[in-house]
C-alpha cells in the first residue's frame, strides 16, 4: 500500500497551563479517498458489467434459462452498486465545508452497506425461484445458455484484472473486486449448466446453477455489509490495536501518559487518531508532534491524527473541573 505523509494538527490553547490541541480538518481536502485513486478502473468495470447485464437478460429470457437470469440479477446488484459507489467517490471528493468537515467521505461507506442489503435481497428472490423450477424444470435452450456464460466469463476476466490493484486499499474496490469474482464463479457455473443440460438433457442443471449464484453472493455480501456497518459506527479500524497504540505513544521521548485515546475510519485507507498526550517538564512540543504522526503512519497506517498536548497540571486542572461538575 502506498503511504501518504502523515498529518497532525494542533493549536494552542489558553484555558490552564502550557497545551496544544486539534485543529480543523482542512487538511484533508488535500487527500484523497484510496477509492478515488482507483475511480478509472471502476468505470471501466461498470462499462463491462453493463455489457455482460445485457447479453445475460436477452439470453435468459430467449433461453428460458434461470441460471443466466439469476447470473444476470447478480450483475445487476454489481453494476448499480458500483456505479453508486462511483458517484460516492466523485462527491467524496468535494472538499469539506464549515458545516461538514470532513466533506462526504462517509458517502462511500452508507453505499457499500446499501449495495450489501441489495445482493442480500436478490439472493433470497434467485433461491425462491430455483427451488420451485428443480420441482417442475422448464426447457432450457442450453447452446444459448453455454455461449453467452462463456463470454460473461472472459469478460469478468478482464474487469477483475482492472480492479485488482485497488483491492487491498479501498473498501469500495474491494466489494466491487469480490462483486466480479462472484460473476465470474457465476459464469463458470452457468456455463456448466448449459453444458450439462446439452450434453445429458438433465434441465434441473439450470436450477442448481441458480442456487450456486445464490450461494457466492451470501459469503462475501455478509462480510462487505459487516465492514461498512463498522467503519459507519465508527469502530476501532481493522487491524489497529489501541494497546498498541497507546503503548507507542507513551513510549515517545518526553511523554509521561496518554488519556481520551480514540480510534476509527473515515472511508477507505483513510484512519484517524485522537489523544490527549500528557508531556514531561522539558519536553519539545514541536518535536513530540511530529515523532507521534510519523510513528502512527508507519507502524499504524494511521494519516490523520489530532493531538492534544497537557502538561501534569492542565490535567489535575481537567480533575478538579470534572469534580466540580458533579
Amino acid at each position: 500500500m502506498t503511504r501518504r505523509p502523515a498529518v497532525s494538527y494542533a493549536h494552542i490553547r489558553d484555558d490552564g497551563g502550557f497545551a496544544i490541541g486539534p485543529t480543523t480538518l482542512r487538511a484533508m481536502a488535500h487527500s484523497h479517498s484510496a477509492a478515488g485513486r482507483h475511480a478509472g478502473s471502476l468505470a471501466s468495470a461498470i462499462g463491462i458489467g453493463i455489457v455482460v447485464l445485457v447479453a445475460e437478460l436477452v439470453a435468459g429470457y430467449a433461453a428460458n434459462s434461470l441460471a443466466l437470469l439469476a447470473d444476470a440479477g447478480h450483475v445487476f446488484a454489481d453494476v448499480s452498486g458500483m456505479a453508486l459507489s462511483l458517484l460516492a467517490i466523485r462527491v467524496a471528493a468535494r472538499p469539506p465545508t464549515g458545516a461538514r468537515s470532513f466533506g462526504l467521505y462517509r458517502l462511500e461507506m452508507l453505499v457499500a452497506a446499501l449495495n450489501a442489503v441489495l445482493l442480500l435481497l436478490i439472493a433470497i428472490v434467485i433461491v425462491v425461484e430455483a427451488v420451485r423450477r428443480f420441482v417442475e424444470p422448464p426447457d432450457v435452450q442450453p447452446a444459448i445458455v453455454a455461449i453467452v456464460a462463456a463470454g460473461a466469463l472472459i469478460a469478468n476476466t478482464v474487469a477483475l484484472r482492472l480492479l485488482a490493484p485497488g483491492q487491498g486499499e479501498s473498501l469500495t474496490m474491494r466489494g466491487a473486486y469480490l462483486e466480479i469474482a462472484g460473476d465470474l464463479l457465476g459464469s463458470v457455473a452457468v456455463l456448466a449448466a448449459g453444458l450439462v443440460i446439452l450434453v445429458s438433457g438433465w434441465q434441473p442443471a439450470d436450477a442448481v446453477a441458480s442456487l450456486v449464484v445464490a450461494i457466492l453472493i451470501v459469503p462475501r455480501t455478509v462480510v462487505l455489509l459487516r465492514d461498512s456497518v463498522d467503519v459507519l459506527l465508527e469502530a476501532t479500524p481493522k487491524g489497529v490495536e489501541l494497546g498498541d497504540v497507546e503503548r507507542h505513544i507513551r513510549e515517545a521521548p518526553g511523554v509521561i501518559d496518554v488519556h481520551d485515546l480514540h480510534a476509527w475510519t473515515i472511508t477507505s485507507g483513510m484512519n484517524v487518531v485522537s489523544a490527549h498526550v500528557v508531556l514531561g517538564e522539558d519536553a519539545k512540543p514541536g518535536d513530540i508532534l511530529d515523532h507521534l504522526g510519523t510513528c502512527l503512519a508507519a507502524d499504524f497506517d494511521i494519516n490523520h491524527s489530532t493531538f492534544q498536548l497537557e502538561t501534569p497540571e492542565h490535567v489535575l486542572w481537567e480533575a478538579r473541573a470534572e469534580q466540580a461538575q458533579h
